[in-house]
């Protein structure tokens, strides 16, 4: 079967919900690639088997309504859920890639929940994240639906957009195009990932200080 047949198949609420689901789950703290989920849907949307503004509008409600869980059970949950799922995530969740991201609210607030929102690891780490620390939740779903709407929003456009001028070039060589918008979504993670290793090692660092101190200091 040609891959356009194949597309031609899948009925557009399937890809409305696949992108709320795999959206909000990933803000409720869950990792799963929801970047690159919603890159697909605004991809395919551009040749016409979505429409690209449900597809925003799925992406946006998946990304709201998930953080705003999410911040409900980190505020119950407290430290010890953090804990939980970095025995359930360890790389994920792991002490260094938590430290970034509390350094990340530490020096920018509820900015760090609106600019959270375009970095792959610190997504799924805004919604627990902030409710553990107690940020008030008004400023919190604020900064959460701006960011939302504004990523949402803004990858939809870019790719349907980009989609719609490439639509030749993606009929003769396929959707490579495709392969471009997941290098995006990695390269954001890679990063976050090098700065959270750097912070884990800080962390190593400052533990072995301590222990090789203790005994000087009894």
């Amino acid at each position: 079967m040609h891959v356009q047949d194949w597309l031609d198949g899948i009925p557009p609420v399937a890809v409305y919900l696949m992108v709320g689901l795999v959206v909000g789950v990933e803000s409720l703290g869950i990792p799963l690639p929801g970047e690159i989920v919603l890159m697909t849907a605004a991809l395919l949307s551009s040749q016409g088997h979505a429409n690209p503004w449900l597809v925003g509008i799925s992406a946006i409600i998946g990304a709201v309504g998930g953080d705003s869980i999410g911040y409900s059970i980190g505020h119950r949950g407290g430290k010890p859920l953090l804990e939980r799922l970095g025995r359930r995530f360890p790389k994920h969740f792991s002490p260094g890639h938590i430290a970034t991201a509390e350094r990340s609210f530490q020096r920018w607030g509820v900015w760090a929940v609106f600019f959270g929102r375009f970095v792959a690891l610190l997504r799924i780490f805004a919604g627990p994240l902030a409710g553990v620390l107690r940020m008030p939740y008004p400023r919190f779903l604020l900064a959460n639906a701006l960011g939302g709407i504004v990523w949402a929003g803004g990858i939809t456009a870019i790719i349907y957009y980009v989609g719609v001028v490439a639509e030749p070039w993606l009929k003769r060589f396929g959707y490579v195009g495709l392969g471009i918008a997941v290098l995006f979504g990695v390269a954001s993670l890679v990063f976050v990932k090098r700065r959270a290793a750097k912070a884990q090692a800080e962390l190593e660092a400052a533990a072995e200080r301590e222990i090789a101190v203790a005994p000087a200091v009894d």
